[in-house]
């Protein structure tokens, strides 16, 4: 754990207040964890039949997710695919909370979309503004960019050719007060990796790499799951909301490519007492899932040879 002199400092630097209704959305810096490695630009292989990953399996992972956040308060949801075999499993998938700052990477998705469809290249400023909103999460990029695909109206319509289920743009200017769920951060992931995306190649890398290059003070989260000399693109959200008297919500979202083994993971939670524990929590759901979906893919292999 941080000095808590750290944590305070870091809520001393708020960037932005984005109101919407009742909620008060603040984005504000965090102390360093580890950074991300370097992006990839390897196509995805297509998903194969999955390893056994049973009933008494996924079972026994919920337990585990259950003793470790029985005493903890707030809320928390984990979805993991693993993208070679497709294998997938989902903690408390009926939890929707605010996505704070991992909207971010659904605006520039949807920034994308929209100079794809007019067939052109991102310009000048645009680049600027995404590099911005993703990199160091700036919260006036992100307004711009928001702006720009014509706010919530223009995500919830990239939202729709993205397939996603379970989100709502936040109102009126509102970004950081879109809800959403870790399944359907999930499917936006997969827009990032499978050829199969409507969002172009060009497009998919470019994001990634801006994914993988974000400031190692915010490089927290997703990457607990990495092992030694893994890859690791991601973004962050946190804010504490005042709907929840103060406490504060915690999301990771990313790709982790370790050994071999491409993984889409995503992390949302609500209602932490503390911004330190609401990262442990992400971190830990995030390293435990997907160590589970890695040794079944590893058993897997190992049983066909």
């Amino acid at each position: 754990m941080r000095p808590i002199a750290l944590l305070v400092a870091s809520l001393a630097g708020a960037l932005v207040i984005l109101a919407a209704g009742s909620s008060t959305v603040v984005q504000t810096t965090i102390p360093s964890r580890t950074a991300a490695p370097s992006p990839t630009g390897r196509p995805m292989p297509a998903p194969t039949s999955p390893p056994a990953f049973g009933r008494s399996e996924r079972a026994a992972l919920t337990r585990a997710l259950d003793r470790y956040l029985a005493h903890r308060p707030g809320d928390l949801s984990v979805s993991v695919r693993e993208v070679t075999t497709g294998l997938d499993f989902t903690y408390n998938g009926n939890l929707r909370t605010a996505t704070a700052s991992i909207v971010k990477v659904d605006i520039v998705i949807a920034l994308l979309l929209r100079a794809q469809r007019e067939e052109r290249a991102l310009t000048a400023s645009e680049r600027a503004l995404a590099e911005k909103a993703i990199k160091v999460s700036d919260n006036s990029a992100a307004s711009a960019l928001w702006n720009e695909i014509g706010g919530a109206a223009g995500l919830a319509s990239a939202n729709r050719r993205l397939g996603l289920r379970h989100t709502d743009p936040g109102p009126g200017g509102a970004w950081g007060a879109t809800t959403t769920s870790a399944a359907d951060q999930v499917r936006l992931l997969a827009a990032l990796t499978s050829d199969r995306s409507t969002l172009h190649a060009s497009g998919r890398r470019y994001l990634r790499h801006l994914m993988a290059d974000v400031t190692p003070e915010q490089a927290w989260g997703v990457s607990a799951a990495a092992g030694d000399g893994a890859e690791v693109a991601l973004k962050n959200g946190w804010l504490p909301r005042e709907v929840h008297g103060g406490r504060w919500t915690v999301n990771s979202i990313g790709l982790v490519r370790d050994a071999g083994r491409l993984f889409l993971v995503a992390a949302v939670s609500e209602r932490d007492p503390a911004l330190e524990k609401g990262i442990a929590a992400v971190e830990h759901a995030c390293a435990s899932v997907v160590a589970a979906l890695a040794r079944a893919v590893s058993s897997d292999r190992a049983s066909q040879r």
